[in-house]
């Protein structure tokens, strides 16, 4: 395949670029190994597109890049996350003197749209729950694991890092290890402190093939891991009569937060238990609740459905 600048490549083999390894070396000395990873994929995407390094690219370049995302269907958030990092990699440069201009500076990042989380309903959560119900091993750690995600509002990688110590049954919290490796404390209920108790004592023993300090192990006693959780939370899905590709653990981190501030908890104790830095970011589930308050009031209410039953009958009236 072709790997003239400006001409898409087929190969993923790395293309090689010091000033871009030297950006990512300082980046890991200050940001999450996590967010080094997505720093270098998005910028190695950009060296495979313009079959050499990104630190010698041109504005241009970068525009015909960008236009080749949008064609092929990129959301706007991650055209946006990758113009971030572009960015990020130029001012790095030219505080180094190795550039005199950042070329992304003029690049124009799509309109963020904020969507509205979606979520589970409480008994879709409680079904899914009980879809991982069982005594072997597995069934044992995947019930501590639905548990946790919708009892505490972990992420997944959160998640997958716990180790042994991170959980203390008898004072029922959880310390999670969230963005830019900041700690935090969790509450857990009394469901997933028993459930974890269980996966303790009856799974955990025999999942462990070697001293692991990870609390979650796969079935060679190795760590779980993200993809794995993904399809643990798939198959019970589909045990739970409820659509596969719907139910990921970001799901349950929603519905967390959203049936937290249903049921009357205040917003900055929300917060921080899901870990916003951003208080913006917890108020989204807020509109959720309103929304589904408001579904609720017009299926339920008496005066609400007759005032919808005639308002079609008025508008049939008119028709006629």
């Amino acid at each position: 395949m072709s790997t003239e600048r400006g001409c898409a490549v087929s190969t993923t083999a790395r293309i090689p670029d010091p000033e871009l390894d030297g950006f990512l070396a300082v980046l890991a000395a200050q940001r999450a190994p996590r967010t080094v990873d997505a720093y270098r994929r998005d910028l190695e995407h950009f060296a495979r597109f313009l079959g050499s390094g990104p630190s010698r690219a041109t504005t241009e370049e970068l525009e015909s890049s960008l236009a080749q995302q949008r064609a092929d269907g990129l959301s706007g958030a991650t055209i946006a996350r990758r113009i971030a990092a572009l960015r990020s990699l130029y001012r790095h440069l030219m505080l180094l003197g190795a550039r005199a201009d950042n070329p992304a500076a003029e690049l124009t990042p799509p309109r963020r749209v904020r969507r509205l989380p979606r979520t589970l309903s409480p008994s879709e959560a409680e079904r899914l729950i009980d879809a991982a119900n069982g005594t072997t091993p597995r069934s044992l750690r995947d019930s501590a694991i639905v548990e946790l995600l919708y009892g505490a509002g972990l992420r997944v990688s959160e998640l997958v890092s716990l180790e042994r110590g991170s959980v203390d049954l008898d004072r029922r919290i959880v310390r999670a290890l969230g963005k830019g490796s900041k700690e935090r404390i969790v509450p857990i209920g009394r469901r997933a402190a028993e459930a974890l108790r269980r996966y303790l004592s009856r799974g955990r023993p025999y999942l462990e093939r070697r001293q692991r300090p990870e609390l979650f192990l796969n079935a060679k006693g190795g760590p779980l891991t993200r993809s794995g959780v993904f399809l643990i939370l798939r198959k019970l899905a589909e045990k739970a009569g409820l659509e596969p590709g719907r139910v990921h653990p970001h799901l349950l981190r929603h519905s967390f937060a959203t049936h937290l501030l249903e049921g009357g908890a205040d917003l900055r104790s929300v917060q921080e238990m899901l870990g916003h830095a951003d208080l913006a970011t917890t108020e989204l589930y807020t509109h959720v609740s309103d929304k589904r308050r408001r579904e609720l009031y017009f299926e339920a209410h008496p005066h609400a459905r007759r005032r919808l039953g005639a308002r079609r009958t008025v508008n049939k009236r008119k028709s006629e």
